[in-house]
């Protein structure tokens, strides 16, 4: 963006590599003058890549001109579109297939205080009017010193409503409740200011769902989208508790519910998954008949493995669960030596047999955090890491993978000696059938440092004959983990087997994550 005031001005734009040579220039014209803004764009070629390059911009002529809002975009995004978003990053989200996306994440929507709290409406509209702010996570790097981490809103509430648009997968926004970062200063809007708070959200409504008549509508249909995103469901607030948090909800649920009835709100139970903060607030949900209640747990893999079953036994007609963020933590909470390790994927994965076990009470489930940049990471572990030329999914990133593209259409039991096999020897599963593929798909965790052999005996189907396809992931040791270097180190193989009968003889490596599908008829 520039604004002239004198006429007499270019710019020669350089890219230069992190050697220091040019491998890219072009020259931006700057024809117009006056006291508004304009804009000036111009594309060249790049002859070689670089992996930390600068832009060097030299004014040619003389004049008086005012620069503002200057970004440098690839051409190739996802979609090809201006000022997108890597493209390499979005395909390895859209080959999970999830089901939905959340969005903006957690604690982000919170801020450390209340005025730095992520705004929806300052996030839309063209991307030079959206407001600077300070990053939710500025002060709080615990390896590096981070003064300059903004938020320019460049990627916004219409950005993450397309983008889940883009995968197929269901919009989940999450707003803030009124409360700030109970971590941090833990400010909180009182009763009787919460009213935008509120309005905030029922304008996202319409803003996502109402045609475009309607005020909100028409602020999308003018970004380029006229039909509606259908969202479903919303969360209100992250990681809030307190007789505070169930106060305020209920004056959301109140508002949204009279003009929205069957729009679904997502309800915080905490930061834990256990314990009198969790208890006060499982209790307080459900008394309120609350439509999905978001459950947190970063653990170490122990945890994960115990938790198989955690499930089991949740009131079916209550309340559902979302899992709306867990990762296994390889070192402890919220240090930055946790890695993303076989050992961490193959505890989610027994975990997760848990989840899709109990798919009538665990609605949906995501890891998270989702993506980390190598320089630019405040946490750890993370499903997906990226440099400036390179994206890899970890190893849970294939389990999380696996399990997608694998939820089949009904659960079926899987049974060891007449019991639900959810940690007998180290062994973990579930099944689904689908019945849009005709297909059995049974997935079996190997916890154990040692190779099973076990026969897989159906019953109650009919089997169609051929072969078995086999997909594990296992690695040669608990700590193996991909890198830029070695991409693919952990990462699943698939084979085929013949089936006799009913019957299918298995071999489990230690430490594996082992899918069957099985054709039917």
């Amino acid at each position: 963006m520039y604004r002239q005031s004198e006429p007499g001005l270019k710019l020669r734009l350089e890219l230069i590599s992190g050697g220091s040579s040019i491998i890219g220039n072009g020259v931006v014209e700057l024809p117009e003058t006056g006291d508004s803004w304009k804009k000036a764009t111009v594309s060249f070629t790049a002859n070689d890549s670089t992996m930390r390059g600068k832009l060097g911009i030299w004014f040619d002529g003389v004049g008086t001109v005012d620069l503002d809002m200057i970004s440098l975009f690839p051409s190739d995004t996802w979609k090809g579109r201006p000022g997108g978003m890597r493209a390499d990053m979005v395909q390895l989200l859209a080959d999970m297939k999830p089901g939905f996306l959340r969005f903006p994440g957690g604690c982000i929507v919170e801020g450390h205080d209340l005025s730095v709290r992520y705004q929806w409406k300052k996030t839309i509209g063209a991307i030079e009017d959206r407001q600077l702010i300070v990053n939710r996570w500025n002060t709080e790097f615990a390896h590096r010193l981070t003064p300059d981490y903004y938020q320019t809103f460049g990627l916004g509430f219409f950005e993450y409503f397309q983008l889940a648009e883009d995968i197929g997968a269901a919009p989940l926004p999450i707003l803030n409740c009124g409360m700030a970062c109970q971590f941090n200063t833990g400010e909180v809007v009182p009763l009787d200011q919460l009213d935008p708070y509120i309005r905030d959200a029922l304008d996202l409504i319409e803003f996502a769902n109402g045609d475009t008549a309607t005020e909100w509508g028409a602020v999308r249909a003018k970004m380029g989208h006229p039909q509606p995103f259908n969202p479903e469901m919303m969360g209100v607030g992250n990681e809030n508790w307190a007789p505070q948090y169930i106060e305020r909800l209920q004056l959301f649920r109140d508002a949204i519910k009279a003009k929205y009835p069957d729009f679904k709100l997502v309800c915080s139970a905490g930061t834990d998954p256990a314990g009198e903060r969790f208890d006060f607030l499982d209790q307080s949900l459900r008394s309120l008949k609350a439509d999905i209640i978001d459950e947190h747990y970063y653990r170490q893999p122990a945890w994960f493995l115990e938790n198989a079953g955690r499930y089991d036994n949740y009131d079916r007609n209550s309340a559902k669960i979302f899992a709306g963020e867990y990762a296994a933590q390889s070192d402890r909470v919220v240090s930055i030596h946790n890695r993303n390790i076989l050992k961490t994927a193959i505890a989610e994965a027994a975990f997760m047999t848990g989840l899709e076990r109990n798919a009538g009470v665990v609605v949906m489930a995501s890891y998270a955090p989702l993506f980390a940049h190598i320089d630019g990471w405040q946490w750890t572990p993370d499903l997906i890491w990226v440099n400036n030329l390179q994206a890899y999914g970890t190893p849970d990133y294939y389990v999380q993978q696996l399990f997608s593209l694998n939820k089949g259409t009904h659960v079926v039991p899987v049974l060891q000696a007449g019991s639900v096999l959810k940690g007998q020897d180290s062994l973990y599963a579930s099944a689904v059938l689908d019945k849009k593929e005709h297909a059995l798909i049974v997935k079996v965790v190997n916890a154990s440092g040692t190779k099973v052999q076990r026969k897989l005996n159906i019953e109650g189907a009919r089997i169609s004959p051929g072969r078995v396809e086999i997909t594990t992931l296992t690695a040669n040791s608990l700590q193996d983990m991909n890198s830029f270097d070695m991409p693919g180190r952990v990462a699943p193989k698939t084979t085929s087997v013949a089936i006799k009968g009913k019957q299918l003889d298995v071999t489990m490596e230690p430490n594996s994550f082992n899918l069957y599908r099985v054709s039917i008829k």
